[in-house]
C-alpha cells in the first residue's frame, strides 16, 4: 500500500506553537480596534471610524507585551512609520505610474531600513503596508486628513497599551526575571524525562528576554535607577542558581520538593515585588544541589536586604556614542551586499506585479502589492512558507471577511463581530502565520470595503490577488531568484561550536572568569541558529532537507555545553580537575568539528575521553559528529548537498 505520510517540511509548516494566552493584550486589542468603529457610526461617520480603525490595528499588532519602553519604542516607530507611509500613499493615490514608482520606491527603501534590527524591520514593514493602503483611501479622503486619522487610532491604541506604566513601571520587567525562576522550577520537575529538552529551552529564551530588556534599561539610566539596578542584580546573581540546574538537569537528578518551592517562591516574589518567605533548604547533598541552594540563599539574601546590592554590583560596558553607532550601522547595514540584493528582489516583485496588473488590471490591485510586502520578509521567517501561509490564511480569512460583507450585517453587529475578531488577533499572531492570516484578513477586509457590503464578488476579488501576490514571490522571489533554495547557515553553526570550545575550554579549566557570560552566549547562539533552523525546515528544497539533517547536531551541542556546565560546577565545588590533554582533546574536537563545516566536509571522529568524569561528554561530542553526519542513506551526504553554498562564516 502506497505511504500517504505527510511531508515532513508540511507537517512543521502546519504546526502550531504552543504558548499562554495573553488576556490583557486580548483585552486591549478587542477594545481598541473596534472602538473608533463604534464612535463613528454612533456619529455618523462610520467612514472616519474606520479609518481610526486602521491606525489603532497597526499599533495593536505591533505593541508585543513586555517592558513599556520596548513597547513605545517598537510600536512608536512602527506607527510613526506606518503615518508617513499612509500619507505618501494618499498624497499620490491612484495615479498609474507615479503610484507604481512610489510603491516600488518604497519598497527599496523598506528593504533597506529592515536591515537594521528588528524594530527597524517591523517599522520599514508598516511603511510599506500603508503605502499600499494609501493609494487605495486617497479616494475617500484627503492625504491629510488620512495622516491624522491614522495617527489618532494608533496614539488610541498605544495609549491603551502603556496606560499602567505610571503606577506600574517596572512590572514587566519583574515578570520577565520572575519568569526566569519559573523555568528553572520547569526543568528541575522534568530532569530525566522526555521534557527536559524543551524546558531547557524555555529556560534559554526567559533568560535571553530578561537580559535584553534590563541591559536595555541598564545602559540608558547608566545605574542612575535604583529599582532597575537591583532588578539586574538579582537576575546576575541567578547566574549560580541557573549552572546548578542545568548541572542536575544533566545528570538527571531532582532535588527535594523544598528546593523545588524555594525556586518558585522566590520567582513569585520578585514578580509581586516583596520579600521571599522563609526558605525550608537543605544543608547536605550532592555538590550540583548544594551549588543550587547557595545560590538560592544568595539571592534571598539580596532581596530580604541582608546583602547590599552594592557589594555586588557589575559594571556594564559602555554604550557606544552616536557616531560608532552609525559607523557600525553603515558597517553591517548599508555596506553589505544582502541589504541591497534584498531590496533588489523586494523592488523587483513589487515592479512584476505592477506589469501584471497594467496587463490584467483587477478592481482592488493594492490588495496584491500588500501581499508580497508581507510574504517578502526573509528575517520574518522562510519566504516559501510564508507564502503558503499566507496564500491559504488569506483563502480562508477573505472567504469570512467578504461573507460577513456580503450579508451585509447591522451596523452595531459588525462592531461586535470587529471586537471578537480583535481579541483573537493577539492569540493566533503567537502561534502560527497561517493562523494569524486567517483572523487578520477578515478584519482588514471588513475596514477598507466597508462600502461594499452586500457585493459577493468581494470573494473573488480577494483570493485572486492574494495567490497572484503569492505566485509573484514564489516564482520571482523564491524559485526564480539565486540563492534562495540554498542554505546559509554552515557559517552560523561553525561560530556556535567555536563559541562552545571556548566555554569548554575556559570551564574545564577551572578558570571561572568569563565562564558564565561564555555559557549564556554559547545557548543564545544556539537558540539562535534553532530557530533559524526551524524556519527552514517548512520548505521542500534542499535548504530544509539540511536543516532537517543537522538539527540532531544543535541539540547534542546543547547537550555538550550542559555537560560543560555540569563539570564547572563539580570542579566549582572541590571535584578534581579533568586531566589536561584530556580536556584539550575535547576542545579539539570541537575546533576540528567547526572547521569541518567551514570546509564543507564530515568531521572527523571524535576522541574516546578516557577520564570518568568526561564519560557523558564524550559520548554528546560523539552525537554531534553523527549529526552533522547525517543518516546513513544513498541519498548525496549533507555536505556534498550543499557543497559550493555554504558561504564564509562572516556571511553565514
Amino acid at each position: 500500500m502506497p505511504d500517504f505520510a505527510t511531508p515532513y517540511w508540511l507537517s512543521q509548516l502546519l504546526k502550531s506553537r504552543p504558548a499562554p494566552i495573553d488576556w490583557k493584550r486580548a483585552i486591549r486589542t478587542a477594545v481598541a480596534i473596534p472602538a473608533p468603529i463604534a464612535l463613528g457610526l454612533a456619529v455618523g461617520q462610520l467612514n472616519l471610524g474606520m479609518l481610526v480603525s486602521i491606525g489603532a490595528l497597526c499599533a495593536s499588532v505591533t505593541a508585543i507585551s513586555g517592558p513599556y519602553r520596548d513597547r513605545f519604542r517598537r510600536s512608536g516607530t512602527a506607527v510613526l512609520a506606518g503615518a508617513i507611509g499612509f500619507f505618501l500613499g494618499d498624497l499620490v493615490g491612484s495615479r498609474g505610474w507615479w503610484t507604481a514608482v512610489l510603491v516600488v520606491g518604497a519598497a527599496a527603501v523598506s528593504a533597506v531600513i529592515s536591515a537594521g534590527g528588528n524594530n527597524a524591520s517591523l517599522a520599514a514593514l508598516q511603511l510599506l503596508v500603508y503605502v499600499v493602503l494609501g493609494t487605495h483611501e486617497a479616494a475617500v479622503v484627503g492625504p491629510l486628513t488620512a495622516a491624522v486619522g491614522f495617527l489618532i487610532g494608533a496614539a488610541w491604541a498605544l495609549l491603551l497599551s502603556i496606560a499602567a506604566w505610571p503606577v506600574q513601571a517596572t512590572a514587566p520587567e519583574r515578570r520577565l526575571v520572575g519568569a526566569v525562576y519559573d523555568a528553572l522550577a520547569d526543568l528541575l520537575a522534568t530532569s530525566g524525562t522526555p521534557a527536559g529538552r524543551p524546558a531547557r529551552q524555555q529556560l534559554t529564551a526567559a533568560l535571553n528576554s530578561a537580559y535584553d530588556a534590563l541591559l536595555a534599561a541598564r545602559s540608558r539610566l547608566q545605574g542612575r535607577d535604583k529599582v532597575y539596578l537591583r532588578l539586574f542584580v538579582l537576575l546576575s546573581e541567578t547566574t549560580p542558581v541557573v549552572e546548578a540546574t542545568v548541572a542536575m538537569a544533566h545528570a538527571r537528578h531532582r532535588p527535594p520538593k523544598s528546593v523545588s518551592d524555594a525556586v518558585l517562591a522566590i520567582g513569585a516574589a520578585i514578580r509581586e515585588d516583596r520579600q521571599p518567605p522563609e526558605l525550608d533548604l537543605p544543608d547536605s547533598g550532592s555538590p550540583r544541589l548544594m551549588a543550587l541552594v547557595e545560590g538560592l540563599r544568595a539571592v534571598a539574601e539580596i532581596m530580604t536586604g541582608d546583602r547590599a546590592v552594592d557589594e555586588v554590583r557589575r559594571p556594564l560596558p559602555a554604550r557606544p556614542g552616536p557616531h560608532q553607532r552609525v559607523v557600525h550601522w553603515f558597517d553591517e547595514v548599508i555596506a553589505g551586499p544582502a541589504t541591497w540584493l534584498h531590496a533588489l528582489r523586494l523592488a523587483l516583485c513589487m515592479a512584476i506585479a505592477e506589469l501584471i496588473t497594467v496587463v490584467f488590471p483587477t478592481e482592488r490591485s493594492y490588495w496584491v502589492f500588500m501581499t508580497i510586502a508581507i510574504v517578502l520578509k526573509p528575517d520574518f521567517g522562510s519566504v516559501f512558507g510564508r507564502a503558503v501561509l499566507r496564500g491559504g490564511g488569506t483563502f480562508v480569512g477573505a472567504l469570512v471577511g467578504a461573507l460577513v460583507l456580503a450579508v451585509s450585517p447591522n451596523g452595531w453587529v459588525l462592531v461586535v463581530l470587529v471586537a471578537v475578531i480583535g481579541f483573537l488577533l493577539p492569540i493566533a499572531q503567537v502561534r502560527n502565520y497561517g493562523m494569524f492570516s486567517t483572523v487578520l484578513t477578515p478584519l482588514v477586509v471588513i475596514q477598507l470595503d466597508l462600502g461594499k457590503v452586500g457585493s459577493w464578488g468581494l470573494v473573488l476579488d480577494r483570493l485572486l490577488d492574494t495567490v497572484l501576490g503569492c505566485a509573484v514571490v514564489l516564482v520571482f522571489g523564491y524559485l526564480l531568484w539565486p540563492g534562495s533554495r540554498t542554505p546559509r547557515i554552515g557559517g552560523r553553526l561553525a561560530d556556535a561550536i567555536d563559541t562552545a570550545a571556548d566555554y569548554a575550554d575556559r570551564a574545564l579549566r577551572a578558570d571561572p572568569r568569563g565562564r558564565s557570560a561564555l555559557r549564556r552566549r554559547t545557548y543564545r547562539q544556539l537558540s539562535d541558529l534553532r530557530t533559524e533552523f526551524q524556519r527552514m525546515l517548512v520548505e521542500p528544497s534542499a535548504a530544509g532537507r539540511l536543516a532537517a539533517t543537522w538539527y540532531p547536531a544543535i541539540i547534542s551541542l546543547e547537550r555538550v555545553t550542559s555537560s560543560v556546565t555540569r563539570l564547572a560546577v563539580e570542579i566549582e565545588r572541590g571535584d578534581p580537575i579533568p586531566p589536561a590533554e584530556e580536556v584539550q582533546a575535547a576542545v579539539g574536537a570541537l575546533r576540528e568539528i567547526a572547521t569541518a563545516v567551514r570546509e564543507e566536509r564530515d568531521p572527523a571522529d571524535s576522541p574516546v575521553l578516557t577520564a570518568p568524569e568526561l564519560t557523558k561528554l564524550s559520548s554528546d561530542l560523539a552525537a554531534v559528529v553523527s549529526g552533522l553526519r547525517g543518516p546513513e542513506l544513498e541519498s548525496p551526504r549533507p555536505f556534498r548537498l550543499v557543497r559550493r553554498f555554504l558561504p564564509h562564516p562572516s556571511h553565514g
